[in-house]
């Protein structure tokens, strides 16, 4: 009898491990159709129905994923009625376990657009890095021009360098009273996106004051990295859109605001200096040129001194 339920509960296990999936809309078939590679950039709360319907366009009509690693499906049946594609499935990758699962993988492999949730960063970095799921995400961007998005903790690990949270979150405050603070915990390359080189993101970026950390952030990678890092920085209810030739529209109701270190190395952490251009949000979507000129298009100067963001 003992050995019976054993084997029972290793069979609820096997089960319960495998239930990686959150719910499927749509065609239950998977289909196959022509892509076409972008980037979604959403700063967090509601989402932009304009810049998602961009998103899933790129997926030419095909399966979307969500991946996540903690809450429920809500994404399912919204974006199925926001714009016709095959389907719509919700993954929750919550252990590592399940991020090295074959089937988590195979999921990834046939998606046609794959969308990374919010949640905390820390979670994505730390169950995903090394497994089948990261060389699924970059497999699809450099391979088969699968249209990437995120948003809130999504978003922020979608530049090469990422604020990923491992010592918990930390404020414009926190940040400004010490730059050097063991909770910047910067990672790099999760995900590898070349547009996105040499730049870290950040979201609810006006409605949580986040600037002053963000100039932080871009201080540490000069000085632990040596790279002069930029960084894109998404109000919330907005959304930039990139092509894969770096050209994009800003969509939704706010602004974005595209930072590029100006300090040299010796001074990064102790007088940081940022040069700041910002794109305000339409409906309609604001058209950018190039990313590249929005880092190069910068007119207004923040740095830190003493412990106060001050605008130059």
């Amino acid at each position: 009898m003992k050995k019976l339920l054993f084997l029972l509960f290793v069979m609820i296990s096997a089960i319960q491990l495998h239930a990686k999936s959150l719910g499927r809309l749509g065609n239950p078939k998977d289909t196959i159709t022509s892509t076409s590679a972008g980037y979604l950039l959403a700063g967090g709360s509601t989402d932009v129905d304009e810049a998602m319907r961009w998103f899933l366009q790129k997926s030419g009509g095909g399966d979307i994923v969500i991946i996540r690693a903690s809450g429920g499906s809500g994404y399912n049946e919204y974006l199925y009625k926001l714009f016709p594609v095959n389907s719509v499935e919700t993954l929750l990758i919550n252990s590592r376990e399940e991020a090295m699962l074959p089937e988590t993988a195979n999921t990834l492999a046939h998606a046609e657009a794959i969308f990374i949730a919010g949640g905390d960063q820390w979670n994505y970095i730390n169950y995903w890095t090394n497994t089948p799921v990261q060389s699924a995400l970059n497999e699809a961007i450099k391979n088969r021009n699968v249209p990437i998005g995120g948003t809130s903790a999504g978003l922020a690990v979608l530049g090469q360098f990422v604020f990923d949270a491992k010592m918990d979150g930390i404020s414009s405050a926190e940040a400004l009273n010490n730059l050097a603070s063991p909770k910047i915990s910067i990672s790099k390359n999760f995900v590898e996106i070349d547009l996105l080189k040499n730049t870290i993101t950040d979201s609810h970026y006006s409605q949580r004051t986040r600037m002053a950390r963000h100039i932080a952030f871009l201080a540490n990678i000069q000085n632990q990295y040596g790279v002069k890092a930029k960084g894109i920085g998404v109000d919330e209810k907005t959304a930039l859109a990139l092509e894969a030739d770096g050209s994009g529209k800003v969509f939704g109701s706010s602004t974005i605001y595209f930072l590029k270190i100006n300090s040299k190395k010796k001074a990064a952490m102790t007088d940081p200096v940022a040069v700041v251009f910002a794109v305000n949000a339409s409906k309609e979507g604001t058209p950018i040129e190039s990313l590249d000129d929005c880092f190069k298009k910068g007119t207004e100067y923040f740095s830190i001194n003493n412990k106060q963001l001050v605008k130059q």
